[in-house]
């Protein structure tokens, strides 16, 4: 599909707050409660496939429209992440190691390279905690541009700092050669369809600059500019005003330009209205593999290793650079929490990048072949074991940005996921209706909130002849335990959908609608 010139919310998964229907007039079946939300007049020229199934007594509970493709935005990621649990493991964990090409003189000299061989690990970055879990915010830094975006808290170098103190552990004091990312897993430079970063077998920070942007004390004044990390990859031109208070927030990156040794220089424009708060955006950096290097660079000068960065357009030879990866020859290791914690993190924040690099990851590991094509081809095939009709699924990227679903395919996944040994971690990787993830606002006051755990999603274009917005997917899929203890598996879309431009317009109309037909089967007679 072609990419609109202007900017649009093509996966963005966030459901904001949904209110329960009014005392008295809730139907008494789920069939009822359905019929009511779909046929608003609102959604007159919408689409809805519906369908819930029981995974105890292996029967339907209620179908619409569920033999019907629909487009399913992120909800798609639920089979991305399933695939990378099946397939890997769920206690897999990325290694990512750095070796050294030469030997170590007793000046402290390395005489040859540092190589960083990018495992496809899509957390290094502060998420990590002390007990090993990764940590998230309910609206990702990547969903910038929102009062509600927040980057964890901590170090977002953390791993490439504790990379740097293990080699200079190694009392290296100087690097005769340079540092240099292997990316051989897989190649670098797609964009992934939601927010545009770049897909990489190394991700620091999500392959992310965060600028935290501030209105100055006055209208006029210039807006306050933090990014983090600091780093000489990029330099941030701040020509961004302060507006008036009544006024709404408008950032962009009005120019990047690219200097010879691959730095950029961006400049901030725009403004922030007077006396409030700071919002969070992102510069998703355009060689994630060049951004790796130059942070690696600064963490070891910061430690007292003199290495220089490669010049830009050094073309390595991967393979030669391998008959180094010997246990001997390793500096530095970092291994990353188990499978499930990165399912959590893509799944709960519905973190597009992460879930564009498995198809590539699966392929890479296990193919070895290093395209999505290889790590699509892996998951029609477990698929197919599983039992399931793929005529009722169509899939072109991780996230959910080229995908296509039948309502019934979906549950029939889930209630093959609730088969698996390793689904109470699935589970609890869903967010948590009215708690958490792009969940945290769907009807929190809802009897059904705490007792719905699925994955959202939202595909969106801009409609300029009506000046408003084209829902083209809205959806939501995943799991119910209802009052009375049945274990739901379910799946709603909603396509066509048309919505007003203004901000929260989604989350007031179809995100509600389809969280409503949630929550209606949690106490449904």
């Amino acid at each position: 599909m072609q990419r609109p010139t202007v900017p649009v919310l093509w996966l963005l998964t966030l459901c904001s707050s949904s209110l329960p229907a009014q005392a008295g007039t809730a139907p008494q079946t789920l069939a009822d409660r359905i019929q009511q939300i779909v046929t608003r007049p609102e959604y007159r020229r919408s689409s809805f496939g519906v369908a819930f199934y029981d995974l105890d007594a292996k029967t339907a509970v209620f179908t619409l429209n569920a033999d019907k493709l629909f487009v399913p935005g992120s909800t798609t990621k639920l089979l991305t992440e399933g695939t990378g649990l099946e397939l890997l493991g769920p206690d897999y964990r990325f290694h990512t190691r750095v070796y050294r090409t030469g030997p170590i003189r007793k000046d402290g000299t390395l005489a040859g390279d540092l190589v960083l061989v990018a495992s496809g690990d899509p957390n290094l970055s502060g998420r990590i905690r002390p007990d090993g879990t990764l940590a998230f915010e309910n609206q990702d830094h990547a969903y910038d541009g929102s009062p509600d975006t927040r980057a964890v808290p901590g170090d977002p170098l953390l791993v490439i700092h504790e990379l740097a103190d293990q080699i200079a552990a190694r009392h290296i004091t100087r690097v005769s050669g340079r540092v240099i990312i292997d990316i051989s897993l897989f190649a670098e430079g797609d964009r992934e369809l939601g927010t545009g970063v770049v897909i990489s077998p190394v991700a620091v920070n999500d392959n992310l600059v965060d600028v935290t942007v501030a209105p100055g004390a006055a209208p006029g004044d210039a807006v306050v500019l933090t990014p983090s990390p600091v780093t000489a990859y990029v330099r941030f031109v701040n020509q961004a005003t302060t507006a008036a208070s009544d006024s709404q927030p408008e950032i962009h990156w009005a120019s990047d330009s690219a200097g010879p040794d691959g730095s950029h220089t961006v400049t901030v424009a725009g403004r922030m209205p007077a006396g409030k708060p700071a919002w969070l955006f992102s510069y998703a950096v355009p060689q994630p593999s060049r951004f790796a290097e130059v942070v690696l660079v600064e963490a070891l000068h910061a430690r007292g290793v003199r290495v220089a960065v490669s010049p830009l357009g050094v073309r390595h030879d991967f393979t030669a650079l391998a008959s180094a990866y010997t246990p001997d020859n390793l500096v530095a290791e970092h291994v990353s929490p188990p499978l499930t914690e990165e399912a959590k993190v893509t799944l709960k924040v519905s973190q597009n990048l992460h879930a564009s690099m498995m198809p590539f990851i699966l392929g890479g590991l296990l193919a070895h072949d290093g395209s999505a094509k290889a790590g699509f081809k892996l998951e029609h095939d477990m698929l197919e074991r599983a039992g399931l009709d793929l005529s009722g699924a169509s899939q072109g990227d991780g996230a959910g940005g080229a995908a296509h679903f039948a309502p019934e395919f979906m549950v029939r996944f889930l209630a093959y996921m609730a088969t698996r040994p390793y689904f109470p971690a699935y589970l609890a990787a869903l967010p948590v209706l009215g708690r958490d993830g792009t969940l945290w606002k769907v009807q929190p006051n809802s009897p059904a909130a705490g007792h719905v755990q699925a994955k959202t999603g939202t595909y969106v274009e801009v409609d300029h002849l009506n000046r408003a917005l084209m829902v083209n997917g809205k959806g939501l899929a995943g799991y119910v335990t209802t009052a009375g203890g049945r274990r739901l598996a379910f799946a709603v879309y909603a396509n066509n959908v048309p919505v007003p431009s203004d901000p929260g317009a989604i989350e007031r109309t179809i995100a509600q609608a389809v969280g409503e037909i949630a929550a209606a089967a949690y106490d449904a007679p």
